[in-house]
């Protein structure tokens, strides 16, 4: 085993274990929000870039669309996050070989399923958005702009895997510059390729998604050249490299948890295309204004994407490392940041809704009443949203993923979508925005009860350590996480 102290490897690796939980927190969750915050800026410049240049059917489609990349997504993204529990408890425990076994069964794995469903999304495309329900009038837009996004898919879940893997050993700056990288090209290319500026093709809405394909290719090969230029401690060299192809007990290891991970995405996701599905019942302006909407909603999240990203990572580190004595106040922690920073957010969101909305479509257009209006009912329940992040993501750091798997559901299905349709006759397309709120409550008290109650501390989660012919065992059961915090 390599007991070398992550803080002498090469690279801004943290070691998670030590020093003040709080200030340790803030730190590395800072740099994870601002890669959220790059990534959710780069939608909105390119749902600015569509808006402005071609209209509210063009909005539309990327809204329709963009929720089935999410449902492709969580189909493949379960592996990585299972992947990275293993590198974050290896590194953990000071064994960096073990680290890279994980990490390397993870690239094999992903790149298999991103190339397989990227196949698949591109054959049913058009089936997908007729059970979607997708207006008449964005369907072929959104046809030709999915079918680019599924052919970047391996390209953007490699560098979302990386990314996740260089968290799990304490480092949140590296994928900060490399995000910045793929932005800046994303949406500098956007209005290129939907213009046909220069010598580049007049492209339309699938110029936006192309844009992205490069951006996605480019810094996924600029990330792997740069890991292994810094001899990052998780290249993969010489007899290495045969870790891409995963061992039988990775294998069992990394499916047996990350199927149940990619569950809960495919979970969240599903209940979002049926949401887009009542959506579009109510017709394209009320479909536009839900899609700028959630671009609001993004940034509002990001705070908990981030903080709950970082509690995961030093919840799993410490967790690898025996240091059961600091996770509950990592978890405190996090509830605190989460709930002061999300609510700060909100209160601005709810101020200044107009200015921010109508960045997205003319002041004059009749998508930005009924936006304010979703806004108005919905935005308050993510303060919830971010305590349910932070619970999640200390139990998915023990491994655990079948009671956040179950929350999920019964907050998806039985809640949300039964408050929509019960209270549609009643409400209107109002039912719909107020299930988003009480889906949250309903999620966090679940989370809670199971965080206090659920037992996660008292199951195994297997790292496998071929090299000394040994297994780790970290206190664990099943438990799992909400999203990628890409």
């Amino acid at each position: 085993m390599d007991e070398a102290s992550p803080t002498a490897a090469h690279g801004p690796q943290r070691d998670l274990t030590r020093g003040p939980i709080g200030a340790t927190l803030l730190a590395f969750a800072i740099p994870t929000l601002g890669s959220n915050v790059l990534q959710s800026l780069n939608g909105s410049i390119n749902t600015i870039w569509v808006g402005r240049f071609l209209g509210e059917n063009a909005l539309a489609a990327t809204s329709n669309a963009n929720i089935i990349m999410f449902l492709m997504f969580g189909m493949v993204f379960g592996f990585g996050m299972a992947a990275t529990i293993i590198v974050g408890q290896a590194w953990g425990r000071r064994d960096h070989d073990a680290a890279r076994r994980a990490f390397g069964s993870a690239i094999g794995l992903v790149l298999a399923g991103s190339i397989v469903t990227g196949a698949l999304g591109w054959i049913f495309a058009p089936q997908i958005l007729t059970l979607l329900a997708t207006p008449g009038d964005a369907y072929g837009e959104a046809l030709a702009y999915l079918r680019v996004i599924f052919l970047g898919l391996p390209a953007s879940m490699l560098l979302v895997l990386m990314f996740m893997g260089l968290r799990g050993i304490g480092d949140s700056l590296t994928p900060l510059w490399f995000m910045g990288l793929s932005v800046v090209l994303d949406a500098g290319l956007n209005p290129v390729f939907i213009l046909g500026l220069g010598p580049a093709p007049e492209l339309g809405i699938a110029g936006s998604a192309t844009a992205t394909l490069i951006a996605n290719v480019v810094a996924c090969a600029v990330l792997i050249g740069y890991i292994y230029l810094r001899d990052l401690p998780l290249r993969l060299i010489g007899e290495e490299l045969r870790y891409i192809l995963p061992e039988r007990d990775l294998i069992g290891t990394i499916v047996g948890k990350g199927l149940p991970i990619g569950a809960q995405m495919l979970v969240i996701s599903s209940a979002g295309l049926a949401m887009v599905g009542l959506v579009n019942r109510n017709g394209v302006d009320t479909t536009a204004a839900y899609g700028i909407t959630q671009q609001l909603w993004t940034y509002i999240q990001m705070p908990a994407m981030a903080i709950g990203a970082a509690v995961s990572a030093m919840a799993a580190q410490n967790i690898g490392a025996g240091r059961w004595d600091r996770v509950g106040a990592i978890t405190r922690s996090g509830i605190i940041y989460n709930l002061a920073i999300t609510g700060a957010i909100i209160v601005v969101a709810l101020l200044f809704d107009r200015p921010l909305l109508s960045l997205f479509v003319p002041e004059d257009s009749a998508v930005l009443g009924i936006a304010e209006h979703v806004n108005l009912v919905s935005t308050w329940g993510f303060v919830l949203f971010g305590v349910t992040m932070v619970l999640f993501g200390v139990v998915r750091a023990n491994g655990a993923v079948w009671g956040p798997l179950a929350i999920l559901f019964i907050a998806m299905f039985p809640v949300r979508l039964g408050v929509a349709l019960a209270l549609r006759p009643t409400l209107g397309a109002d039912a719909l925005w107020w299930s988003f709120p009480l889906g949250s409550a309903t999620t966090v008290v679940l989370a809670a009860l199971y965080y206090l109650h659920g037992g996660w501390r008292k199951g195994a989660l297997l790292t496998p350590e071929t090299h000394c012919d040994e297994r780790s065992h970290a206190d664990v059961e099943p438990g799992g996480n909400m999203r990628p915090a890409s």
